[in-house]
């Protein structure tokens, strides 16, 4: 067996700051500046304007330095981007003392409540685009955690580990982005979130009627879109409860692969034939789709001759 110790790897600039393992500026500006102070300015200019807000320039000027101050120590923005989601994110909450370890459902429910409010908190890194595997230390940390929720369920194996938590995050981050999305319409339009909903709900019973679009027209004579109920508590519920299933059939034997099947390769997805037989597909879907529009519409007027014979 060799000996030879392990070769550092040759990281990205942003991750290498990130772990603390980044060269230091060897000149900087007279006063004082640290990476530390660099990043939470970023963070403050986001949380209060967004993420487009930030730049370079911006960040200097808010610290009283030039831009090429910032440059010796944040080497350029995507960097800085990096920093900026580590900080963000922070680490995940230590398990409740009062949760059953091996209670992986109410674990990963608070993990991910912990998530939501810290998208909530800082709304900006909906924006900053996923790139992978994770590889600084506080996204480590909370795959780490997520993982641990699943450590004592022997029925499953590691890869279907990870692909549970990301089913969670990604149902977290949906949620999110929804939410940011209605205040963001509603800030935008200068008004209360409620004027939105009311307008909604006035639509819908205006427009929405049993002819046209019948499932749906129960769904709005049932109070569905004006109660206050959490839409996606229950769906992070029903989330767990496909967990829980799978769980129950995979101890059981009842899965035989659990792997999904090989993504396309690029030159299938590409061959002529296979590009055309889909677009023979979405036209037909589109000819189905009017189809059924006018079918609705010789209903629509057949009642109605019928209602005045």
């Amino acid at each position: 067996m060799s000996s030879d110790p392990p070769v550092e790897p040759d990281l990205p600039r942003g991750v290498a700051l990130a772990w603390g393992i980044a060269a230091n500026p060897q000149r900087g500006p007279k006063r004082e500046m640290s990476i530390e102070r660099i990043v939470d300015a970023a963070v403050e200019i986001a949380d209060a304007e967004g993420l487009p807000a930030v730049s370079m320039s911006r960040v200097a000027q808010s610290l009283g330095y030039t831009p090429m101050s910032l440059y010796r120590y944040v080497t350029s923005k995507d960097d800085l981007l990096v920093l900026m989601q580590e900080r963000g994110t922070g680490l995940p909450p230590e398990p409740d003392e009062g949760l059953d370890p091996a209670d992986w459902r109410a674990r990963l429910r608070a993990l991910a409540r912990a998530q939501l409010e810290i998208q909530r908190e800082h709304p900006w890194l909906l924006d900053i685009a996923i790139q992978g595997t994770p590889l600084t230390p506080n996204h480590l940390a909370w795959m780490d955690a997520m993982l641990d929720t699943l450590a004592g369920v022997a029925a499953i194996d590691e890869g279907e580990r990870v692909a549970m938590i990301l089913l969670i995050t990604g149902q977290v981050r949906w949620q999110s982005s929804i939410e940011r999305s209605y205040v963001e319409t509603a800030d935008a339009a200068g008004i209360d979130p409620q004027a939105i909903d009311d307008g909604r709900s006035a639509i819908l019973e205006a427009f929405v009627t049993a002819d046209d679009y019948p499932a749906l027209r129960r769904a709005v004579d049932a109070g569905v879109f004006a109660q206050g109920d959490d839409p996606f508590a229950f769906g992070l519920e029903r989330v767990l409860d496909g967990i829980a299933d799978y769980l129950a059939r995979r101890d059981a034997g009842a899965v035989a692969d659990p792997r999904p099947e090989p993504a396309e390769a690029p030159e299938v997805a590409a061959d002529k034939r296979v590009r055309e037989t889909r677009k023979a597909v979405r036209e037909a879907e589109k000819r189905l789709r009017d189809a059924r529009r006018t079918a609705r519409t010789a209903l629509r007027e057949a009642r109605a001759r019928h209602e005045r014979a």
